[in-house]
């Protein structure tokens, strides 16, 4: 598959240059997030912006999926807006705020305890 370095360097040089939108985001949130063309087996954003959802552990990021595998990489958060989704705990990374973007949804506390259990244990 041919990955759109190019497009994403430009994308990347304007999401640098925008220093006046810093989004306020909280713990638990679900947001778009310019994660951008990734190398290998790394989830990376798609579409003209380069974005997938994330759900926000602090400073650090958790990509989501609509793939619902059963596998201690993978942990179920159920609806997120109309789709099922799994936050992919192998990707977890840390990011800048202004790679933020839309409000999502947000993951309940029960299930957002467990998800970070599930971190935790993987680190």
């Amino acid at each position: 598959m041919q990955k759109d370095f190019d497009g994403w360097n430009e994308q990347k040089k304007k999401t640098d240059a925008n220093e006046k939108y810093l989004p306020l985001y909280y713990v638990r949130e679900v947001r778009w997030c310019r994660l951008g063309v990734i190398i290998g087996f790394e989830q990376d954003g798609s579409g003209g912006g380069y974005s997938r959802p994330v759900v926000i552990l602090k400073g650090l990021v958790l990509p989501l999926t609509t793939s619902m595998k059963k596998n201690k990489y993978h942990f179920a958060l159920g609806k997120i807006g109309d789709a099922d989704a799994s936050a992919i705990i192998s990707q977890l990374r840390l990011i800048d705020t202004r790679r933020l973007d839309q409000h999502i949804g947000v993951v309940n506390k029960e299930t957002f305890t467990c998800m970070r259990k599930a971190v935790k244990d993987m680190l």
